[in-house]
């Protein structure tokens, strides 16, 4: 699956599947925060600490994310 493929999966995931749609937008919400947080010029103890824990859970739903899509790439390979 190449790069193009990839984003074609994504963004039919992005309107066709509920779950992946949702996790998209908490991704997005996630990075948000994360840069509000990366603009603050000496950030406190809990806002650094918060900073860490959304870079983690920012990745562990693009690991989902990236795990719907090959999915779906995977089944609609074999369809065909």
């Amino acid at each position: 699956m190449n790069g193009a493929e990839t984003q074609e999966i994504k963004g039919l995931l992005r309107q066709n599947d509920d779950q992946y749609r949702q996790l998209d937008q908490q991704h997005h919400q996630l990075d948000y925060r994360l840069h509000e947080l990366t603009e603050k010029p000496y950030p406190s103890t809990s806002e650094q600490l918060e900073k860490v824990t959304l870079k983690k859970r920012k990745l562990a739903l693009k690991d989902r994310m990236e795990g719907i899509a090959r999915e779906y790439a995977q089944a609609h390979s074999r369809a065909s």
